[in-house]
This record gives structure tokens, C-alpha cells and sequence, in this order.
């Protein structure tokens, strides 16, 4: 089993910064991959970037390229999320989740198997 804490959301005006952090416990960490995804009021959760059990590779979603950074630490067992250039429109509730070994789509949350309680980020205008 695995669990996860995320922290740093909070209330941040629009072209703002935050850094979210995602702690994971258990031994599975370091040899799985990691999402962050988010869910607006009213709309489904979707997938906002991923990373690879070692961190060379990385994925984002369209609309955070350029904007946002994934990044892990193995040896703190913590995968993070900088926001840069905060949008009113990237307001939601960020969580992080651990990959399924066998996945067949990284941006499907059918594809993950353990969830944090998530953390709210809201941007103001």
C-alpha cells in the first residue's frame, strides 16, 4: 500500500507561483512512475503532467507546457509541481498519483493506482 500527502496550494493571484509537493510512503516509490492531475468544480479529473520513475522523462498537458515543471526527488520520496505564470483557468484541486506497472495510456486515470486527498489551488483574476 501506498500513500500520499500533497501540500502547497493556496490562494495566488493570476501570473502567480506555487510549488505543490507530494510525499509518498512505502518502499515502491523510486521505481514508479508519478502523475499530478486536477479536477475543476463541474468538470472531470484530468491529466496535467507525468514523470518517469527517474525522472528523465516528463509529460504535460498542452495548456501547462512551458508553464509548469515536474520533478522528483527518490531519496525524499517526494515528486513535485511548479506553477509558473498561474492562470485563473488552472484553478482546481491538484492530486498526485502513482502509476500502475502496466499502463496503456500515462493521461488516464484508469492508469493510476493510488491517490492523494489533493490540494487546492486557486487563481485569482
Amino acid at each position: 500500500q501506498v500513500q500520499l500527502v500533497e501540500s502547497g496550494g493556496g490562494l495566488v493571484q493570476a501570473g502567480g507561483s506555487l510549488r505543490l509537493s507530494c510525499t509518498a510512503s512505502g518502499r515502491t516509490f523510486s521505481s514508479s512512475a508519478m502523475g499530478w492531475f486536477r479536477q475543476a468544480p463541474g468538470k472531470e479529473r484530468e491529466f496535467v503532467s507525468g514523470i518517469s520513475w527517474n525522472g528523465v522523462t516528463t509529460y504535460y498537458q498542452d495548456s501547462v507546457k512551458g508553464r509548469f515543471t515536474i520533478s522528483r526527488d527518490n531519496a525524499k520520496n517526494t515528486v513535485y509541481l511548479q506553477m509558473n505564470s498561474l492562470r485563473p483557468e488552472d484553478t482546481a484541486v491538484y492530486y498526485c498519483a502513482v502509476r500502475k506497472l502496466h499502463w496503456s495510456n500515462l493521461r488516464s486515470t484508469d492508469d493510476y493506482a493510488y491517490w492523494g486527498q489533493g490540494t487546492q489551488v486557486t487563481v485569482s483574476p
